[in-house]
């Protein structure tokens, strides 16, 4: 399998996470692109990362669809089979890369010339951040980590690397607790900037 990538996506991460915890990481090949790169628009049309290119061909892209397809090539150490435990997961996934989400249009939005900045934007992204992460630290118990955590965790590692002056650990000292514990696991710690 061969994941085409760049470095500090939080997305790329989460699959990297996902991989990692269903011992499955030694069989997939990074191949370094972005997203202004044509050669990853001929495999997927959207010119997004991740994507996954199986053995037979096919791509997978959007993280959702390419960790749950890891998550049951393994152990399905991450996602629940069904139930109540499933949709928790998946809630929190969505959080979680809602949180990374924000995170990018804020940076995508300070990149435009100043006198072409929407500070309107960049408002709601920061108060939709702060609200996930509140959110988060709310949900998250001590000693679970699912793909949801994951996607909790590679969403925190983006904030900080890319908005450090967010000062979100004394808002959320409960969560700072939790996400340092979580840096813990192999699977984070081999991760961090997907592994650049």
């Amino acid at each position: 399998m061969k994941l085409y990538y760049h470095p500090i996506s939080p997305f790329v991460r989460k699959v990297l996470v996902v991989a990692h915890e269903n011992g499955l990481a030694g069989r997939i090949e990074t191949v370094l692109t972005d997203t202004l790169d044509e050669r990853l628009r001929a495999i997927n049309p959207l010119a997004k990362i991740p994507a996954l290119a199986l053995e037979d061909g096919t791509v997978l892209y959007d993280s959702r669809v390419i960790c749950e397809y890891l998550d049951a090539m393994g152990p399905g150490a991450m996602l629940p089979a069904a139930g109540e435990a499933r949709w928790r997961v998946r809630l929190l996934e969505a959080l979680g890369d809602g949180v990374a989400d924000g995170v990018l249009r804020i940076v995508m939005e300070n990149r435009r010339p100043e006198d072409d900045r929407h500070a309107d934007v960049i408002v709601r992204q920061q108060r939709a951040v702060m609200a996930g992460l509140a959110e988060a630290e709310r949900q998250l118990e001590p000693g679970r980590f699912t793909l949801g955590e994951a996607a909790v965790a590679c969403a925190i590692g983006y904030l900080e690397m890319r908005l450090p002056q967010q000062h979100w650990r004394a808002a959320h000292p409960r969560l700072a607790a939790w996400y340092d514990a979580a840096l813990q696991r192999p699977s984070l710690a081999l991760t961090g900037r997907a592994a650049a």
